[in-house]
Parts: structure tokens; sequence; C-alpha cells
């Protein structure tokens, strides 16, 4: 939903006019071409090299042309995984008007590389007709699980044999993937002084239900009876990445609660994962906020104040604040933001600052009434 927009690169378009099966497709022969499909990753489609291999030179290229930089002024690469940077499937695609908010979205595995990857999977679990497609049962885009036959809650698919064998094999293909781009980032970054990191989505809405349905069709196989976050972790850690999550300013109760949202208990999840892991976590919102409830839930959130927790020091180790805009350099909207920077740079030992907080924004007022003007230009 973003008004900014950086597609893939020119000779990339190209080679997916020839090939189209090189972009992610749903069920319906949907192509989505903001993302080269991961099914193709280790295959020289991209005149002679593969797409790792190209992202590799990007990141030589990157990393040698800001040389001087990196250490000091570049402290973090947040390497892209995905759509919109993130490691997940394209499931949710809001243009065109495909998906809306709260849909659960659709499985994005109906290339040619990637059905040719399930159909050795499905023989080497000696169930070759599992591997011809994926499931034609799930429903559509903006469909809920109820709707559907594979998510329901009492006898879905998801739950049974089939279900097992595909959302694992669709799941460790996006693990896979992950592994791959950070294995070469690592390389390439290292001894640089810089942190990897890599965003995860924040897909909240279904998460009170039994399947958690959009969370499954993006590649997270995170049910009732499974956590699928532990996996991802696990992977971070292994290559010593940042895990970074997004929903933190959202609170259960502010979500339509039949949509069964639960933005609050996804945190929490996540948060267990990465500590079981020791891979740091990083947080950011996911929506333009600039009000004091939502800065007290990011302040909650990032403490990593968990129940039950052993009293360890442990707090997120970086947060992204969203967006710089206008908004944010309104009187009232500034003052509440100088207060809330000041509490998360207090962390833990945070008391309430917002009278301090009026002496920064009578000195900082003239700078952001121009750095507002810069932005209008």
């Amino acid at each position: 939903g973003d008004s900014c927009t950086i597609p893939l690169p020119k000779w990339v378009v190209e080679e997916i006019e020839r090939d189209p099966d090189l972009a992610y497709t749903d069920q319906w022969g949907r192509r989505n071409s903001e993302y080269l499909s991961l099914g193709c990753d280790t295959l020289p489609v991209l005149k002679g090299r593969t797409p790792i291999q190209c992202y590799a030179d990007f990141m030589h290229a990157f990393r040698d042309r800001f040389e001087n930089l990196l250490g000091d002024t570049i402290v973090e690469i947040q390497v892209g995984m995905g759509p919109a940077g993130e490691l997940r499937y394209p499931s949710y695609p809001e243009q065109n008007g495909t998906w809306k908010f709260p849909g659960i979205g659709a499985f994005q595995c109906y290339d040619k590389y990637m059905l040719s990857h399930l159909k050795a999977a499905a023989e080497a679990a000696g169930k070759s007709k599992w591997g011809s497609t994926g499931p034609t049962d799930a429903g559509h885009y903006n469909n809920w699980p109820e709707d559907t036959n594979f998510f329901r809650k009492e006898g879905g698919g998801w739950d049974g044999a089939y279900g097992e064998f595909f959302l694992g094999w669709y799941s460790q293909m996006l693990l896979d993937h992950g592994d791959r781009i950070l294995s070469s980032a690592k390389a390439i970054f290292e001894n640089k002084g810089v942190k990897i990191s890599v965003k995860i989505a924040g897909i909240h809405w279904h998460y009170g239900t039994r399947s958690h349905a959009p969370e499954l069709t993006a590649g997270y196989y995170n049910t009732r009876f499974r956590d699928g976050y532990l996996p991802i972790a696990q992977m971070l850690a292994r290559h010593g990445a940042v895990f970074n999550f997004t929903c933190i300013e959202m609170r259960d109760h502010e979500q339509p609660q039949d949509a069964q949202c639960a933005p609050e208990k996804l945190v929490k999840q996540v948060a267990l994962a990465t500590r079981a892991a020791q891979v740091p976590l990083a947080g950011e919102n996911a929506l333009p906020r600039y009000d004091e409830r939502a800065h007290e839930q990011i302040l909650q959130a990032s403490s990593l104040n968990i129940e039950g927790d052993s009293g360890d020091n442990r707090e997120m180790c970086a947060f992204t604040y969203l967006r710089m805009n206008q908004d944010l350099f309104q009187p009232d909207n500034w003052r509440r933001f100088v207060a809330f920077v000041k509490k998360m740079k207090e962390g833990k030992d945070a008391n309430p600052v917002e009278r301090e907080a009026e002496h920064f924004v009578h000195v900082t007022w003239p700078l952001v009434q121009e750095a507002a003007v810069a932005l209008m230009h």
C-alpha cells in the first residue's frame, strides 16, 4: 500500500517477458512481477546467471561503492528477501484490488519452476500424486478461513497428511531462499562493521484461528499446533542476522475482532522465538501513528517484557519509526514524538518526560519547519 514503487531492473523485467514463469504465479495463472520466483534461485535464467548470483553481484557493487561509509555511517544492511523486502511470498498483493484486508491470500507456487520442485519433493516423499499442484480447495484471496475446505478449523486439509507435506515444503522453500541470500550477504559484508537484518511480515489477521491461513499462504508455517517463527529465527541466527519485525505499535483490541486479529500475541510469539534462537529482535510500526497510545505500545513491545520472563535485561536491538512526513511535524505530534524518542533512548528505566520534552520542541521547532518545507518540495 506504500506510495513508493521501486520495480525490478528493466533487464530482469525483459527476461520475465520472455519467460513469464520467472514471476510468482497463483493457481489462476495470475503473475506477480514484484519479485522473481524463488523456484529459479539457483538456475541460470538471467542471461546465464542465477538470480542469487546477480543479487550477490549487486551487494558486491554496493559494498565497493560505499566501503568508506560501512561500519560508521552505514551500520546496518537490511537485505531484501522478497516482496516489499520481506521474507515471504507475495500472497496478499494489493495492486489492482486483487487482495483486500483481511483476506487469507493465496499460495504462490504455480510457476513451472516451483511446480518442478514440488514434484521432486512429492516423489521423494513417496507421494507422487501430491506433486502436480498446490491445494485446490484453499479458496480465493479475499475468502476467510471458514469459507474454504483447506483452512476451516474442523477437518481442514491444513491439518491432514497432505497439508503437512505441502505446508512443510512451501515454508522450507522460503527458508532455503533466505539461507542462500544470507550466505552471500554474510560473505560479502563480513568484517565491514555492519549488522545484517532481515524483515519478516507481521501477518496478524486470522491469528486467532486454528489454521492461521494468511500466515500459511505467505510461507510462515505457523498454526495453533506449530511454531512457524522459531525455524525462521534459527535460520537467521545461523548467519548472525537481526530479525526485523513489524506491527509493533498495534494493540489487539484496535483491530477488527471478527477477523480474529491479534498483533500483540503475534509479537509476543516472535519475541519468544527470537529469544529461544538467541537472535536479536528489531521492530517497526506497520501504520503511520503519531498518538501516545501507539508510542506506549511501542515502548512496551520494545522492552520485551514477556509474561513468565526470567527477568533478563533483553530489549529490542533497534526500532524503525515510520513515517517521517508532514503530519509528524505538526506541533502536537512533534512534541509527542520528541518525548517518545527520549523514552526509547532511556529504555526500560524510562520515566514520564513529557514536560522535559517541551524544551526540545522550542529548540527544534524552527528546524522542523525548515524540514517540513523541504519535504513538501
